[in-house]
């Protein structure tokens, strides 16, 4: 049996800022962006023009990994990042893993400066500008 898990995120207005800032940092590639104005019109569930520019589902690609985000709609309870589930990255070198900190922690929070740890090369944590939790951790060679 195969199964594949991929976070979903999700942000209150700032989705399409987020998948640029994360295609960026990440060095992803945007598989897609849909837009709730981009859906046909139904006259039974109207798209307000407060909705239209919100994103309804976007797609970016890491590596062989996916993260998918969507907007909430206005007025919907929403609480940003939190730390019950974090994003734990495992970039092969340690050159990749600074470059992704240093992106990441930009108007964020470093949790962690990264470091040697008995188990990594270089291991830190960081709470980036949208909230969201992210473990950098090097591998160690065998």
């Amino acid at each position: 049996m195969s199964i594949h898990l991929n976070p979903y995120l999700n942000f209150d207005g700032t989705t399409k800022e987020a998948v640029y800032f994360y295609e960026k940092a990440l060095g992803g590639q945007v598989v897609g962006i849909m837009l709730f104005g981009d859906m046909p019109e139904d006259p039974e569930h109207p798209v307000t023009d407060d909705i239209k520019d919100r994103v309804m589902h976007a797609h970016l690609k890491v590596g062989d990994s996916d993260i998918m985000f969507s907007d909430t709609f206005p007025g919907m309870p929403y609480q940003a990042g939190g730390d019950a589930v974090q994003i734990a990255l495992h970039p092969q070198e340690e050159s990749r893993a600074k470059e992704i900190f240093s992106a990441l922690e930009e108007g964020g929070q470093v949790l962690m400066p990264l470091q040697k740890t008995d188990w990594s090369p270089l291991y830190g944590i960081v709470r980036d500008k949208f909230g969201i939790t992210f473990q950098i951790n090097v591998p160690e060679k065998p």
